[in-house]
């Protein structure tokens, strides 16, 4: 039953990020919102995991690579894309870079991992493509500065390169314990990073409060728990191919909670990108 419906709720949580980084963002800077979250996150699973007496990786090795893991999945891929709506790219420039990731990630498996990627997923997948891009097409604004683009380039390839890196390297672990071993270093890194270019300002203001604790407990603990199960679970194409829902079902969530316009390209566009997604997944 969690294989039949892992694929749909992960969809659902994760789509929910780009709403609640459009709560959180006015009221913080991205890298100090983000190390915020990472803190919470990990004072919430190190002792759950502790509490359940999860197993811990048996070696250095297992513990490089599923923390090389998170950092790419988490700490690039949410960097960037949190950096890149705080310096004024629009969410549907962002959504269509990120959309690229599954197509990025089948020529990779194929290159790197061996896996096979048939005629009807390779359909599927430049289908789902076709389909973000109409989605987004009525929220793409023009004038975006390079500033704000290269950090939606850098999150695709982090979450392309972390697909492929935990699939080759460390598909199975702990959930519990692995989950906190690749947020501690993405907590670290991140902070680094954000005590040299930030100012850690953050507006505790009631609608951060419950973006941030939606991000850490949604986001960064179920559906980073689905991720890691899917993985596991699936080929890195068939994972990747969920990424491809995320843009129609935000889009369905700012329509629903802030009234943004759903055109009739947008309703084809999300029709598409099911479509591919239900061929790339066969």
């Amino acid at each position: 039953m969690l294989a039949r419906f892992a694929p749909w709720l992960f969809v659902l949580l994760w789509s929910t990020g780009f709403i609640g980084a459009r709560l959180g963002l006015p009221h913080a800077e991205p890298l100090s919102f983000l190390s915020v979250r990472y803190a919470l996150v990990l004072s919430l699973l190190l002792p759950l995991a502790l509490a359940m007496r999860a197993p811990w990786p048996r070696d250095a090795r297992q513990w490089l690579h599923i923390g090389t893991a998170g950092l790419l999945l988490h700490g690039i891929y949410l960097g960037g894309v949190f950096v890149a709506i705080r310096h004024g790219l629009p969410a549907g420039i962002t959504a269509l870079v990120v959309g690229m990731q599954p197509l990025l990630t089948a020529f990779s498996a194929a290159l790197l991992l061996g896996e096979a990627v048939t005629r009807r997923q390779w359909l599927g997948l430049v289908l789902g493509l076709a389909g973000i891009a109409l989605v987004v097409s009525g929220k793409v604004g023009g004038g975006s500065p390079l500033q704000a683009l290269w950090p939606a380039v850098v999150a695709l390839l982090g979450i392309t390169a972390g697909t492929l890196y935990q699939k080759r390297f460390c598909p199975r672990f702990d959930l519990r314990s692995g989950a906190v071993v690749q947020f501690l270093p993405t907590a670290v890194a991140t902070a680094l990073v954000a005590s040299a270019v930030e100012d850690f300002h953050i507006e505790w203001t009631g609608e951060f409060v419950f973006a941030l604790a939606w991000l850490v407990l949604a986001l960064s603990v179920g559906a980073i728990a689905l991720l890691n199960f899917l993985i596991r679970a699936g080929s890195a194409v068939n994972v990747a191919s969920l990424f491809y829902l995320t843009p129609p079902t935000t889009a369905l969530l700012a329509w629903l909670i802030f009234g943004e316009t759903l055109t009739a390209p947008m309703v084809a566009g999300m029709a598409l990108a099911v479509g591919g997604v239900y061929l790339s997944r066969r």
